[in-house]
């Protein structure tokens, strides 16, 4: 994009992490169910300990220690850290800020790590699995939900277009480095996983439908979020026009008063080697 990049914990705490707050509703609203289709394929058991990455404002927390399950959740947000500790009180969950690829979380200690859309940031992916597979008794399993390609991924996709004329040119992202599509090859992921010592890597494809709530809801996160946000922040006298461009789209995709929009997702899992 034109402005120049930020880390990434800079970006998780002072643009992403407090839109995520902000918004909170809305962006569980849109995630659970993804989330909830990788927590199948993990399978979690009553007094397992489950290391939950990314865990951002705890609803995933929440949804694995309903299974009886111990959780750790570890993000590098602190705002969304804050707002799953008053969610996850009285749980049986213990959150850290810290950053998974690089953290001290022990060997062997936990018997499954998961995530949702948690594991498509770290600045060095292989480093990052190995450090999680560290973490995992022998033949603890792995299991996480990522996006596949934008092309497939309507909610996001469509705003953009909707919004590129209305924009300098945008030079597309690395799509090795860190964001939310760095997934989208199913051979890539392969490769990074068994390349940290991960094994029986599986690798499902999951489309389905997607929504963040109303017309005003859905408007608020695209122009908050994600590629177009890093636009807007760059070009913020683009607003007005972006605004009323992608709120025809939202419109355009309403059912039952929710815009409801083509998600495309990959349903990881593995074990450790």
């Amino acid at each position: 994009m034109a402005n120049a990049p930020v880390s990434q914990p800079e970006h998780w705490n002072t643009i992403a992490g407090p839109t995520w707050v902000a918004f909170q509703d809305s962006f569980d609203s849109q995630l659970d169910p993804l989330g909830l289709e990788a927590m199948r394929a993990l399978a979690p058991v009553r007094g397992e300990r489950i290391l939950d990455v990314g865990c951002g404002t705890g609803q995933t927390s929440v949804e694995l220690a309903s299974h009886g399950c111990a959780v750790h959740g570890v993000d590098i947000s602190a705002p969304m850290l804050e707002l799953a500790r008053t969610r996850t009180r009285g749980l049986t969950v213990e959150l850290e800020l810290a950053d998974a690829q690089t953290a001290e979380l022990g060997t062997g200690v936990f018997d499954a790590v998961f995530s949702r859309f948690g594991v498509m940031f770290f600045a060095d992916s292989v480093a990052a699995f190995a450090n999680l597979a560290n973490a995992v008794k022998p033949g603890g399993r792995l299991a996480f939900v990522c996006w596949r390609a934008l092309a497939d991924n309507e909610w996001m996709l469509l705003p953009l277009q909707a919004a590129l004329p209305f924009l300098p040119p945008q030079t597309p992202p690395d799509p090795l480095g860190p964001g939310p599509f760095r997934f989208a090859d199913a051979g890539r992921v392969r490769s990074l996983l068994e390349a940290a010592g991960w094994s029986d890597v599986e690798l499902r494809a999951h489309d389905t439908t997607t929504s963040a709530g109303t017309v005003e809801q859905a408007q608020q996160i695209a122009l908050k979020a994600g590629p177009l946000g890093a636009a807007l922040r760059a070009n913020p006298e683009a607003t007005p026009n972006v605004e009323r461009a992608i709120r025809e789209v939202f419109a355009r995709h309403l059912s039952a008063d929710r815009v409801q929009m083509k998600a495309a997702v990959w349903i990881v899992t593995a074990r450790r080697g």
